[in-house]
């Protein structure tokens, strides 16, 4: 009996993703969101996952954040809705749980790459180029012929006034990019 309800409860909660997924394709955020809320679960990680990324995009942040927080509550050791949660956050321009989220994703996955180029970024955007820096290298080192971390890095370097080290970064970028606008301002620069 018990497998029953279990297949019952399965073809509900399909049939509702698959409306969610329609709506969320017309930007029906509202109605996508609804499906879900039709069969609910809060056991549920994959609902709470779908609702929190649903409410990003509908614009209510809170609700979103409450969702990825018991989506993490669920899977802890799960960066998929830690990265979700960063969403909301960077919309309400909180800065501080922003920083917080990246570094639970990097004490979970400490070589991801993609928080620790956001992480970077964030403090790249505060004027911290010295913590910048520390992430930025991060992804050098992982990824040493990638755009987005060489670019940055060299912009890091530039500010830092670390001279050879930002003409060196931005050779490599022009290897990538030749004719790089970016590179080439900051190359006359130095």
């Amino acid at each position: 009996m018990q497998t029953y309800a279990q297949d019952a409860n399965y073809t509900k909660q399909s049939k509702a993703f698959g409306i969610s997924y329609e709506k969320e394709t017309a930007k029906e955020y509202g109605a996508a969101i609804y499906a879900l809320k039709e069969v609910y679960d809060k056991e549920s990680y994959e609902i709470n996952l779908r609702l929190g990324w649903l409410y990003y995009l509908s614009g209510n942040q809170q609700e979103s954040i409450i969702h990825y927080n018991i989506a993490i509550t669920l899977k802890p050791f799960a960066i998929e809705p830690k990265f979700g949660l960063t969403y909301p956050l960077f919309a309400l321009k909180n800065t501080e749980k922003l920083i917080e989220a990246y570094n639970d994703i990097l004490t979970i996955a400490p070589g991801n790459t993609i928080a620790l180029y956001k992480l970077g970024s964030v403090y790249f955007y505060q004027e911290q180029y010295e913590k910048a820096e520390k992430y930025f290298s991060k992804v050098v080192d992982l990824f040493p012929f990638d755009y987005d971390g060489l670019i940055m890095l060299a912009h890091t370097s530039f500010h830092l006034k670390k001279v050879r080290e930002a003409k060196v970064l931005y050779h490599k970028v022009l290897l990538f990019n030749p004719g790089d606008d970016a590179a080439l301002e900051a190359l006359k620069l130095l």
